[in-house]
Formats: structure tokens, sequence, C-alpha cells
């Protein structure tokens, strides 16, 4: 049986070869992304020494960074002159609202991914997970933006009626509990997250407009308490972080946290069995072996266990259209 790679059968050696190289496009990108040379250049035209002038950075090898960019098309060169594209004025230079800032935190991942082999030798990361201010800022800065051109759609997929309180585990920037909260008027968000997390959570918050009805809470969510009375516990991008013993004492707390009826939602990477798709959870089952200390992506199976040792019922899979489904389980009466 051929295995795939992004759709397409892998069937010669070339294809290979370009897999392996994918790095240096990809390097390319991430260093003009952390210059700020799309921003920089803007709507103008600059030369390579207006550039190199505007980043602080050197002026030849900046022109050789600049028409490597036009040979992959997010340049344009007319003489000595640099334009940006269309395509790369509007993803990648600051100000546009379509602006990928999650390429920020692909910074991050390129460094971590450079030990994978570490990684794999040892069994574990061999790289610090700890966010430094500017670098935890990328973060949450790269998953609201990400998040929010879909948690609408996503939060639609929910039946909420009936749900008054809802607690939004390891919730980043609030930007599942302002999707809530827009769908239902009378519905109360609490994000809970690490205060180094929530300092910047208060902001997306403000910025939102629903202060009001969305609240945080500090706090670690394998080690401290929620509190009771949720109708909704919402987990987003959480269990990936986690061992399976720690997700599975998750599950646990979070069903005594629960009213009657409540239910726990699960939003992550559901893999096939065997493990080996979808492609997205497999590579991201990696990161986790080289970012933190024991996380990984999981089946469906292994999420209904969870759920069903929490005492959960009703525990099923809701189809979304999406990236990733959702797993859900209910607390009985």
């Amino acid at each position: 049986m051929a295995h795939e790679s992004f759709g397409q059968a892998i069937t010669t050696p070339e294809q290979i070869i370009e897999m392996a190289a994918g790095y240096q496009k990809s390097r390319i990108i991430l260093t003009a992304f952390e210059l700020d040379v799309f921003t920089s250049i803007g709507k103008v035209a600059l030369s390579a020494e207006d550039v190199a002038r505007k980043t602080g950075a050197n002026a030849k090898s900046t022109e050789r960074l600049l028409n490597a960019l036009c040979a992959m098309g997010l340049m344009v060169k007319k003489e000595e002159f640099f334009f940006n594209t269309d395509i790369s004025l509007r993803y990648l230079a600051k100000g546009s609202e379509n602006y990928l800032a999650r390429i920020g935190h692909m910074l991050n991942m390129y460094r971590s991914w450079g030990t994978l082999t570490d990684a794999v030798l040892e069994g574990r990361s061999v790289t610090a997970r700890e966010y430094d201010e500017t670098s935890l800022e990328r973060f949450i800065a790269s998953m609201h933006h990400r998040a929010k051109k879909t948690a609408d759609m996503l939060v639609s997929h929910i039946d909420i009626t009936g749900v008054a309180k809802l607690l939004d585990i390891g919730g980043g920037s609030g930007v599942y509990s302002m999707a809530f909260a827009r769908l239902k008027p009378d519905l109360h968000a609490v994000v809970l997250d690490l205060p180094n997390v929530i300092d910047l959570t208060r902001r997306y918050i403000t910025e939102s407009g629903l202060a009001s009805r969305i609240g945080t809470k500090e706090g670690d969510y394998n080690k401290d308490d929620f509190g009771y009375g949720y109708d909704l516990i919402f987990m987003s991008a959480i269990v990936h972080i986690n061992s399976y013993e720690e997700n599975r004492a998750l599950m646990k707390k979070a069903f005594e946290s629960l009213n009657p009826m409540g239910r726990i939602i699960i939003q992550d990477h559901i893999m096939e069995e065997d493990r080996t798709a979808p492609l997205r959870g497999a590579l991201f089952s990696l990161n986790m072996l080289v970012n933190t200390k024991s996380g990984d992506t999981y089946t469906e199976n292994e999420m209904k266990e969870w759920l069903e040792n929490a005492g959960c019922v009703d525990i099923r899979r809701i189809p979304t259209g999406m990236e990733n489904d959702l797993m859900t389980g209910t607390k009985p009466v």
C-alpha cells in the first residue's frame, strides 16, 4: 500500500529530495517575516540597501534574501527595486486584516524541530518549553488570529441550549469564549489559564467588548481547582499537550466541576487507530515530542476511554467538516 504525503503518492526520488529540502523555502519565509521585510517594503518599492537599513541587516545578504523571495513568487524585482506581491502584502505585511501572525509562532517551532533527531533518540523533548514574554505573545497572537476566522463556525456545531456558565480550559486569548458569548447572549464564560497568559487574555477580552460576560481565572489546569457549577467545559488544543494519564485525570476533574447534564467538549486532532492519519495529526505528534514533556495526539477510542472513566454518558464524536472534529461526553443526572 503506497503511503501518501499531502495527498500525493510518493513515486520518484525527486519527490523525496524536494520534501527533504523543504526547510530551505520555509526558512527564507521565516527569516523575512522575522526581519519584517514585507512590512518594511509595504506598498512602495525599495532597494536592498533601503530594506537592509530599515531592518538592521547586511545589505548584500539582504539582496540575496530578496532575490530568493522573488524566485519563490513573494516579491517582484524591477531593476534594483523590490516590490511586495499582492499576496505578500495581504498576508505577510503587518497592518493587513489577513496578516498571518501565526508565522511568528512557527519561528519558535522551527528552532525546536531542529532537535527532532535528539528527541527521537531520547524519547522526550530536549528543549525547554518555557516561553519568554515575546515568544508567549507571538504564540497567543498566532492562536487567536488563526481561531478567530473559524471560531463562530466551530461553536455553531455545539448545542448550547440551557448553557448558562462555561469554563474554557487553557483558553488563551479567549477566542472561543467570545464565539460562545456571541452565539448565546445570556451565557457567561470563564477562561482558565496560567497567570502570564491571563494577562494577555484580559487584553483580548477587553478589545472584544465582551468583558462583562467573559471572566478569567488564573491557574494550572493539571494542578488547580476549577470550581463548580459549569454547564459546559470546553477544551480546545489542550489534550495534545498532556500525557494519556494526565488527560484521564483532567477529564475526571472536569466531570466533577459540571452540573448534572453538563458536558465536556474536546477539540483536538483525532487520530485513526493506526495513527498514520490524518497527516496533520501525525506531524503534530512529533511537534509535541520536540516541544512538550509528554504530549501526543490521540485516537477517538482513547478520548472515549477518558470520558467513560470520568463517568460521562452519551459519548460521541461531532463531525464539523472542519480541520478537527469534536468529542463530547455528558454528566448524568
